[in-house]
């Protein structure tokens, strides 16, 4: 219980990055990698956090592929390095707005826990945009936010947008986007 008290005092502390009170519920790790590409070779994760998500999507992809995983908290960059020890993870400590700066070539799956909710229009229209023309055809992104106030926005941008409500609490959503 120590872990889950610290990692809440983490994300408590950091709410104006991290958007969250807590880490994502196990639910929510299932369900926002249930589109990963299973043949993919390059995967970007936004808002590795403490990498719960991150070691899903680590379980889930294969052994020659590369998760690109962007975090704007250098403390939490560190504490990841330290307790996820996996060649294929390249952890960058920046943010989602410059990702053409680390990551070359077709994405196959998009990943990110990013809040949307306290980022600004433009910013948030550049990320989703540069998303897109960065993903693959038949690509997907998905996003969990704690509010369904983007439908419209993320429907705007993609060419297909699903979302699933998770049961934990505070009621998560999870964005399922597809660039056709």
């Amino acid at each position: 219980m120590k872990g889950k008290f610290a990692s809440a005092l983490q994300y408590t502390k950091h709410f104006a990055t991290t958007g969250a009170i807590s880490e994502t519920s196990r639910e929510v790790e299932i369900e926002i990698c249930n589109n990963l590409d299973a043949n993919g070779k390059i995967y970007v994760e936004f808002g590795m956090g403490l990498g719960n998500i991150t070691k899903e999507i680590l379980d889930r992809i294969p052994k020659d592929a590369r998760l690109y995983s962007f975090e704007v908290n250098e403390e939490f960059c560190e504490k990841v390095k330290e307790s996820i020890k996996d060649e294929r993870l390249i952890i960058i400590n920046d943010g989602a707005e410059n990702i053409k700066q680390h990551v070359k070539g077709d994405i196959d799956t998009f990943v990110s826990s990013m809040p949307f909710t306290f980022f600004s229009k433009e910013k948030t229209d550049q990320i989703l945009s540069t998303s897109k023309e960065m993903l693959k055809k038949g690509g997907h992104f998905s996003q969990i936010l704690y509010s369904k106030m983007h439908v419209k926005k993320f429907s705007a941008i993609w060419d297909h947008c699903d979302i699933v409500k998770t049961d934990n609490f505070p009621a998560g959503y999870v964005y399922h986007c597809t660039k056709n």
